[in-house]
């Protein structure tokens, strides 16, 4: 590479770390001074408050520009946006705007990286064929349309194993509350609002549940709309174990507590399986790393020894 264009590209990066990170200290110092006035008992100021409508009005202004793309990019087919709706709303987002702003992202970095790629492709170019700028290009374009859904893939991902993580806790105290003589509704309630301090994403969907059954949706339909949204295998037996005992009219605290041990238990199994699968998984740095090291630590000095003393013997 031309080192004049890797100067250049370091220097643009570096300027773009500098002014982040200037940007993100800012920000934080601003948000310390806000909670510094409310906690005095004070109101913001004018000019605070006129930069945080200045700040959402530049957001609002970007967004609509990533809505009008997104309109461009919109699927005929009604089956892809419900995918990729449901797609969404398990990564965590529900807004109604959330699909077109993530169709007109794939659009706007797609164009960025193309014209990335124009400014600084021909330097990287230089001496190969010109054949490949053209395919370069729309393979960068390709990989900037295409990023976003690798993200989408990668939080749904985070999404699950968070929810993974909390569910034995609300599970557990679900038993609790319903033992204590809570109904069902009010349990959901409760655990939604005590989990959401160490679990947000748990407690947000069971919140989420119990705002529609208050609005009057079925518990069945309630609790399937729940499985819709995380797509895990855990909480899809447990509304399969709840809809069964509300049909049939069973104790559903000792379904719960039944449910729990069975959880907890195959939690611990999970556990003991990842361990077994320690030794194996360490083969390949051991073989790679250390063992190299340790034989270079143990046999380098007598090695060298060797060396030494016999190889003048035997030379003379």
């Amino acid at each position: 590479m031309d080192p004049l264009l890797l100067i250049s590209v370091l220097v643009f990066f570096g300027v773009l770390v500098i002014g982040w990170g200037v940007w993100s200290y800012t920000q934080s110092r601003q948000k310390v001074n806000d909670w510094s006035i409310r906690a005095k008992g004070q109101s913001l100021s004018h000019s605070a408050l006129q930069k945080s409508d200045n700040q959402s009005s530049l957001k609002d202004q970007g967004m609509k520009l990533l809505e009008r793309l997104g309109k461009v990019n919109k699927p005929k087919d009604q089956a892809v946006t419900t995918r990729l709706r449901a797609s969404l709303a398990t990564a965590g987002y529900r807004n109604p705007r959330t699909i077109v702003i993530f169709l007109g992202t794939r659009i706007f970095l797609a164009i960025l990286f193309g014209l990335v790629f124009l400014v600084f492709g021909s330097e990287v170019m230089d001496g190969k064929d010109p054949m490949y700028f053209p395919i370069v290009l729309i393979g960068v374009m390709v990989m900037g349309y295409y990023g976003p859904q690798l993200w989408l893939s990668n939080t749904i991902n985070k999404r699950k194993e968070r929810l993974v993580n909390g569910f034995p806790d609300a599970l557990d105290l679900m038993v609790v509350c319903v033992e204590a003589g809570l109904g069902l509704d009010q349990a959901i309630s409760r655990v939604g609002h005590e989990v959401k301090q160490g679990h947000p994403d748990l407690g947000d969907e069971f919140i989420l549940l119990n705002l529609e059954l208050r609005a009057g949706l079925s518990r069945e339909q309630g609790l399937r709309n729940l499985v819709n949204r995380t797509d895990l295998d855990d909480i899809r037996s447990l509304v399969a174990l709840l809809i069964q005992t509300d049909r049939f009219g069973t104790s559903i605290g000792q379904a719960l507590r039944v449910h729990s041990d069975s959880m907890r238990l195959k939690r611990r199994l999970k556990a003991e399986e990842r361990g077994a699968q320690l030794p194996v998984k360490l083969m390949i740095p051991l073989i790679l790393f250390i063992f190299p090291a340790l034989m270079v630590v143990i046999i380098g000095p007598g090695a060298i020894s060797l060396m030494r003393n016999l190889m003048p013997a035997m030379g003379g």
